[in-house]
């Protein structure tokens, strides 16, 4: 493990969290997500329920099907462990999701259509990032849209930064960007440097 090592402790609960995406040959994309949690001792819930250790509290899956401009077309849950016998009720409210994009916006809408007790914490937090891995997966969605305004990522990390090495490299007409028309950096403002390894 690179982190620095702390000695002594006991472990107490462990998630996994995994996605995978699929291209199909309709030309839509399945974007997929797993969630595992599990205790490393074993516990006692709700009703003298005994749990043995590293068995699956949560066991998650969701599909969301999109097209190439990531609008959901179809979305697929299923729960194989859950705390509390109702819990798969909560599946049915992701079908709301369909029709929104995994783009700006995509947050809020996981919270307006799933928020509170309409579905489920776990398979809205699974959701939320379901976006950044369709964005890794499908080629050129960087690129997507109007060639006068910058790609969402930009501007969205300090790798991104509008004032940095990496956009100064890559995508040096959106250097100092502004929302609006382009404003041209100022005279004495020096243009950031790419590093020449990168």
């Amino acid at each position: 493990m690179p982190l620095t090592e702390i000695p002594d402790r006991t472990p107490q609960h462990l998630r996994d969290v995994r996605y995978r995406s699929f291209s199909r040959p309709d030309g839509l994309w399945d974007i997929e997500g797993e969630l595992h949690d599990s205790k490393a001792a074993d516990q006692v819930f709700h009703g003298n329920r005994h749990v043995p250790a590293g068995t699956a509290i949560h066991h998650m899956w969701i599909r969301a099907t999109v097209d190439t401009t990531l609008q959901v077309q179809a979305i697929e849950v299923a729960m194989d462990s859950h705390p509390l016998g109702h819990c798969p009720e909560a599946s049915a409210a992701l079908q709301r999701m369909v029709g929104c994009k995994m783009g700006r916006g995509w947050r809020k809408a996981i919270q307006e259509n799933l928020g509170g007790v309409a579905s489920c914490t776990h398979l809205r937090e699974l959701l939320f990032n379901m976006a950044t891995a369709a964005f890794q997966s499908m080629p050129g969605v960087f690129a997507k849209g109007d060639p006068d305004q910058p790609p969402s990522h930009l501007g969205q990390c300090l790798g991104w930064d509008f004032n940095g090495p990496g956009v100064a490299r890559y995508y040096p007409q959106f250097v100092h960007w502004h929302a609006g028309p382009r404003a041209a950096p100022a005279a004495d403002t020096p243009l950031p440097v790419a590093p020449k390894n990168a």
